[in-house]
């Protein structure tokens, strides 16, 4: 079975630019559908043809840069598909749910009131429907690390705010649309800010910086503003983990 089979859905395969090939499986936001994503991407990278430069899966693609004096687009097309992502070794990378600490509210999330109203919830219901959640991370994107969730509760589905913020720090839990967020850095943003974790997402000293990857689960736990201030003053902290495949 090859990965168009496996897939459930033609592969196509798109020039960008000169040295970048673009994969696309599907055109939605689905679980099943950016599975299929991580295990192409595992795939590719396994296999890692000649003038591989890097992988970047998003939802529904993902985007292969090469080196054009190694290999040409249509050699690496064909590499690609050939790959039978049904076989164990095409199986993805460890993965793993990650419990990440967040104190809801107050200065560190300032929109949890005004989302609470919006809702017809409380902030309490509000802070429970997230820690409920097993949040599952689509891809990283937009600005450094920055984690796309998918699994926001659908009573929680709002539009963003109608005037973005010029910055919001790192470590901000947001919320927007149908999707949830963590971000590793500052940045700007118009999705809701419901709270932050103390812990860092985003080390250069770590044997990899980002937390996070595609694929990895998310559960938060809601903490106090004494845990956090704890918490905070032990930069090399890390949230509890277990391994889900």
């Amino acid at each position: 079975m090859g990965m168009d089979d496996d897939a459930k859905t033609p592969l196509k395969l798109l020039p960008a630019g000169e040295a970048a090939l673009l994969v696309e499986l599907g055109d939605a936001i689905d679980p099943n559908l950016n599975e299929a994503v991580h295990r192409l991407d595992a795939a590719i990278n396994r296999a890692a043809p000649d003038g591989l430069v890097e992988t970047v899966p998003t939802y529904r693609s993902i985007l292969v840069t090469f080196d054009p004096t190694r290999t040409t687009e249509a050699a690496l097309a064909a590499a690609i598909s050939s790959l039978d992502t049904s076989v164990p070794e095409a199986s993805v990378a460890e993965r793993r749910r990650w419990f990440v600490p967040v104190r809801f509210g107050g200065e560190h999330g300032e929109d949890l009131t005004a989302v609470a109203e919006r809702a017809g919830l409380t902030a309490k219901e509000v802070v429970d429907l997230h820690c409920g959640a097993d949040f599952r991370v689509y891809m990283l994107g937009f600005s450094p690390g920055f984690a796309y969730l998918g699994g926001l509760p659908e009573a929680l589905h709002l539009p963003r705010r109608e005037n973005p913020r010029s910055v919001t720090p790192a470590g901000s839990f947001m919320q927007g649309g149908a999707q949830a967020a963590l971000s590793p850095v500052a940045m700007p943003s118009g999705w809701h800010l419901i709270g932050k974790t103390p812990l860092r997402l985003f080390d250069p000293a770590r044997s990899q910086p980002f937390l996070l990857a595609p694929g990895d689960r998310v559960r938060l736990v809601a903490i106090t503003v004494g845990d956090f201030d704890l918490m905070a003053g032990d930069g090399d902290r890390l949230p509890e983990s277990e391994v889900i495949g």
